[in-house]
């Protein structure tokens, strides 16, 4: 018909059945990734209580079905946008700082890992704090923490590759008790320390020495005088 302008193809598609037009299907992978992205984000911004599963969904483009099917719970989302990070950095630090033979290299990568974990600690403190005490609610137990779980898991591997012969300390247990050892001393220190002792930097040393002494129960990591 003469005057009528024809429609953009685009439009026609978007019109056909009144259909929205198909996204590319994402693979699992692909999903968690953007959940856990868009988790970080809402959490950090509104906390473990003012954030939504309903906008977390809408920010990763996806639906509140779908988080659910990923994530058995808020607390459990919550608990992976947390640690992932962590688990992630352990790999980044073990990429970029290989294992020494020698005792001193050793010993110096060994205290840059645990100054930055106790920043990585601080800086997250909070939300640490919620994420540990999320979970305990909304159900008789706590499920594990799968970020947390293979954060340790790569830690006992790094600490295994390094003792020579069967280790008096099991490596999975001592480095939960490593990284519990930095955990309460960053996130407890107001309850832990008198004023006379909140130096935060003689107790982020101390907390390192303490670390590394345990560490060394199963072989030294110091270098010898």
């Amino acid at each position: 018909m003469a005057g009528t302008k024809p429609q953009a193809p685009e439009a026609v598609a978007g019109n056909e059945a009144g259909k929205p037009v198909r996204r590319k299907r994402r693979s699992s992978e692909e999903i968690n990734n953007r959940l856990i992205a868009a988790a970080q984000a809402e959490f950090k911004r509104l906390g473990y209580a003012g954030a939504t599963t309903a906008a977390i969904a809408r920010a990763a483009e996806t639906t509140e079905a779908q988080l659910f099917r990923s994530f058995a719970s808020k607390a459990a989302l919550f608990q992976e946008a947390v640690f992932r990070p962590l688990s992630a950095h352990l790999e980044q630090f073990n990429r970029d700082h290989l294992i020494s033979a020698d005792a001193a290299h050793r010993a110096d990568n060994a205290r840059l890992y645990i100054a930055e974990l106790q920043r990585f600690v601080a800086d997250n403190a909070r939300l640490l704090h919620a994420a540990l005490l999320t979970g305990s609610h909304e159900g008789s137990g706590i499920p594990p923490i799968e970020s947390l779980t293979r954060y340790f898991d790569r830690g006992a591997a790094v600490q295994s590759e390094r003792i020579d012969g069967p280790p008096r300390v099991d490596p999975r247990l001592m480095v939960r008790v490593s990284f519990a050892a930095v955990l309460a001393n960053m996130m407890f220190r107001d309850w832990l320390f008198p004023d006379d002792l909140k130096d935060d930097a003689a107790i982020n040393a101390a907390v390192a020495n303490f670390v590394l002494d345990g560490i060394n129960a199963n072989g030294p990591i110091h270098p010898h005088d």
